[in-house]
């Protein structure tokens, strides 16, 4: 007898047909896991190059995470959460940066956003020009009361030295006299507005006197970040880090952070640290559950291809062939497969993660200066991940054929056995029952653990049908199988086939029910949430107008509209994100709530916002007295007269008394709270949305541009549209995937029917009546798996949505239908053309 090695390239050799769908399996298992393997490298990895601060060797900034720290001792963690906002330092520790060996000159620097005639320009101190480059070209420095413009900005306000300009900061309107005109250095821009993080202003740039700079940015005595000169030039390398120890002991117990090389570019770019996260999250988080599915799916796609041979393998054991040969072979089949699998599959999944990263970064998710990471870490890991899976279910499903007695092997490899093994089948019990459980405890939270069990849900549901495959697919095959019985011979021959073959058929149905149950989830998580959050919002404007302007509107806004003639009220909103702790104990985390500060009284804001308020009053909102949303204070844990601890967009502590809480924060704002509790705290002081009851669009015209509720609500959700792209993308991702393994599962089971198909053709049926039988069997496969799948999603989404807002799930039945076709669809065409091509040796 051959050695097992050589039974293995045998049957690679010259049965082909019998691993192409194992090899499509392990390859595509292999795209998705490299993939996000990528992007999750690359989120660990991602930097940016200095630009502003590209020649300043060291940088001292205020660190820009908060911390929940679990545990203690050796349990002890500590995770990091990016601030919403830019965190800022002492100014006044330049003059001790200065003073720490080697060191030159040590710039405090400010960036912050400035309005001139409706324009947007970006204000700097002028001590930066020391590292950017910057040169005057007419006049001088300027002093406090003073500006320099670049030449554009010049001619643009029609301004030249000693002329006076009105500009518009954080701190009021402000005369302003020109002192100078100067040349922008390469490195005098920044990536962040003040308005729009991670977005360039453009060339439009002001410069003002050090002295003024922290009050004009309503930061009094704080800057952004200090940049440290060094004697001699001192540039990057050894240099540099001499130069980092020396002011590290200079503003030792500050709090400053000291930062060297590519770290730079992190402080002028806060951006990163949400791309990070972004990445992380896609890589990480759904990459995960990417990487069980697709090993899931291939470990599936392998055991069928080991089952299908069952008849060989009995053959085998009939003429002599010790159950280790047996093994021993099917160990042989992974090892020749998988590896060329696992790297064929690595050059699509390079390209999947190059083309998700590209349109992240388009969509203004990431930075433009980071760059796509790879390396040969998520690519070896794709390929041992699929070598391990084939390896895993190949034994898994060889193990009965190898270890039973040879006089029973070729009886058992002509009959399907009816009855599943006891291990696989408690497990299938164990992973239903968890899963019913898990619905009930997601049905009775709110908040964030209703969400949080969802994937639980889903997870637990879709292993039971794996595990309890062939008991659900005959089963399916039963109760789906009755309407056919009077739809003529073919169909009952096609219910027939699959009552008997419940194996093959749930080999067929379960990639069916991964793609509709995950696909669902995840496209109907979010048309629920958008729909839920535009009827909360179009709900709860109630002003007769809206006010917004692309630069932030002017300080004075709601007080100019207020006198407008017929004005009852104007409520300016300044928008921003807060941090608050979520949980306890070991389950805590911080998780950034939506937040609106509010110019005006509660009053005021009840004539122009309806936040559907449950428990409290919002008339004493306003100094350290918040509003919050029914879903965070359930999450939370907190009521109507608590202290709700949370974080100000900069990372400043505060503890807040709830004075409301409301059902609209979907659609509104999570928290609402006091606008002059944000000062300070924010790198835009400009309002975001200006609320008015009352007067006339004509009357408001010069604010910004006016729509009415309608409208505004209408642009707050085009505003999504990154949201709806990232689970869309998701979905199409991992429903594409399990939508190739079905139809990979389908051609394999179709294939592996050429002698019963041939059987019936010598039996006397027509080529017309087998395949006509064939499509109700696809039939059958498609709807049982849409309704298995169909029930996972709603058994996820009901009670998670129920939890987190209080409503049904919206599934819109375009949508759903195009799916339910999308299915069908594949499931024939899967069954047809390979059937097709096994009939035409039998016409």
């Amino acid at each position: 007898m051959r050695l097992p090695n050589g039974l293995a390239r045998s049957a690679v050799r010259f049965k082909p047909s019998s691993f192409a769908g194992t090899f499509v399996a392990l390859m595509m298992s292999a795209l998705i896991v490299t993939a996000c393997g990528i992007l999750l490298e690359t989120g660990l990895r991602a930097s940016v190059p200095p630009e502003r601060y590209a020649k300043a060797p060291v940088v001292a900034a205020a660190d820009q995470y908060d911390y929940v720290v679990t545990g203690s001792g050796e349990d002890r963690e500590k995770e990091a959460v990016p601030l919403p906002d830019t965190a800022r330092l002492d100014a006044g520790l330049a003059a001790k940066a200065a003073e720490a060996p080697g060191v030159a000159t040590a710039v405090a620097d400010f960036t912050f956003p400035v309005r001139q005639g409706g324009e947007a320009l970006t204000g700097h101190g002028w001590g930066s020009h020391a590292f950017t480059g910057t040169a005057l070209t007419t006049g001088s420095a300027p002093r406090d009361g003073e500006v320099v413009f670049d030449a554009a900005t010049a001619r643009a306000a029609k301004a030249g030295v000693g002329d006076t300009v009105a500009l518009e900061t954080a701190s009021g309107r402000q005369d302003f006299r020109v002192a100078g005109v100067a040349e922008a250095g390469p490195a005098d821009t920044t990536r962040d507005t003040g308005t729009t993080r991670d977005t360039d202003t453009g060339d439009a740039i002001a410069w003002f006197a050090d002295t003024q700079a922290p009050t004009l940015a309503d930061h009094p005595g704080k800057a952004d970040a200090i940049a440290v000169l060094a004697k001699d030039g001192t540039k990057d390398g050894t240099d540099a880090d001499a130069l980092a120890d020396s002011v590290k002991k200079a503003l030792a117990g500050s709090g400053a952070g000291v930062h060297t090389g590519d770290d730079r570019g992190a402080v002028e770019d806060p951006g990163l640290a949400s791309a990070k996260v972004t990445l992380f999250g896609i890589g990480g988080s759904f990459g995960g559950i990417a990487a069980i599915v697709a090993i899931f799916t291939a470990a599936g796609t392998v055991a069928l291809s080991v089952s299908q041979r069952a008849r060989e393998f009995a053959l085998l054991r009939a003429v002599g062939a010790t159950p280790r040969q047996i093994r021993r072979a099917v160990a042989s089949e992974a090892l020749l497969i998988a590896p060329l699998a696992g790297i064929l599959g690595c050059l699509p999944g390079i390209g999947l993660a190059h083309w998700w990263f590209g349109q992240l970064r388009d969509r203004g998710a990431i930075p433009e200066a980071v760059q796509v990471h790879v390396s040969g870490i998520p690519l070896l890991g794709a390929v041992v991940i699929g070598l391990l899976t084939a390896l895993g279910a190949g034994w898994t499903a060889g193990r009965r054929p190898a270890k039973i007695k040879p006089g029973q092997a070729l009886s058992e490899a002509s009959v399907e056995r009816l009855r599943p093994g006891v291990i696989r089948t408690m497990l299938g019990i164990a992973a239903l029952v968890g899963g019913t459980i898990l619905t009930g405890v997601s049905a009775g939270s709110t908040g964030d653990d209703a969400a949080g069990a969802a994937l639980g849900v889903v997870m637990l549901f879709m292993l039971a049908v794996a595990l309890l495959g062939p008991l659900v697919a005959r089963l399916c095959a039963g109760l789906f199988g009755l309407p056919l019985r009077g739809a003529g011979a073919s169909a009952s021959l096609a219910a027939a086939n699959s009552r008997s073959n419940a194996r093959r058929l749930a080999s067929a149905i379960t990639p069916i029910v991964l793609a509709v149950a995950f696909a669902s989830t995840l496209v109907f998580m979010y048309t629920s949430e958008s729909r839920i959050a535009d009827k909360q919002l179009r709900a709860g404007i109630t002003a007769d107008h809206v006010v917004t302007h692309p630069a932030g509107l002017p300080v004075d806004a709601a007080a100019n509209a207020a006198r407008a003639a017929g004005v009852d009220a104007a409520v300016g909103l300044l928008n921003t994100q807060v941090l608050v702790p979520i949980g306890s104990g070991e389950f805590t985390s911080l998780q950034g709530a939506a937040t609106q500060g509010v110019t005006g009284s509660g009053a005021e804001l009840a004539k122009v916002q309806d936040l559907d308020v449950s428990k409290g009053s919002l008339d004493r909102l306003g100094g350290n007295r918040i509003a919050i949303d029914k879903s965070l204070a359930a999450s939370a844990d907190v009521g109507v007269g608590d202290r709700l601890p949370l974080h100000l967009p900069d990372g400043t502590k505060a503890d807040p008394e709830i004075v409301a809480i409301y059902g609209r924060g979907l659609g509104l704002a999570t928290v609402t709270m006091d606008r002059a509790a944000l000062t300070g705290h924010v790198t835009s002081g400009f309002d975001s949305t200006l609320l008015v009851h009352g007067g006339s669009e004509k009357s408001l015209a010069a604010l910004g541009q006016v729509t009415d509720a309608s409208g505004y609500a209408t642009e707050k959700s085009l505003d999504a549209k990154l949201g709806a792209w990232l689970n869309n993308t998701m979905a199409a991702v991992l429903g594409g995937f399990a939508a190739v393994a079905a139809v990979n599962t389908l051609v394999m089971t179709v294939l592996d029917r050429r002698r019963e198909l041939g059987t019936l053709r010598l039996v006397g049926s027509t080529r017309r009546q087998v395949l006509t039988m064939l499509h109700w069997e696809g039939l059958l496969i498609a709807a049982v798996g849409v309704v298995l799948g169909s029930a996972i999603a709603a058994a996820t989404l009901i009670p998670m949505m129920r939890g987190t807002t209080g409503e049904l799930p919206y599934v819109p039945p375009l949508l759903y239908g195009s799916l339910v076709a999308a299915a069908g669809g594949l499931t024939l065409l899967a069954i047809t053309l390979p059937a097709r091509a096994v009939l035409r040796r039998w016409s």
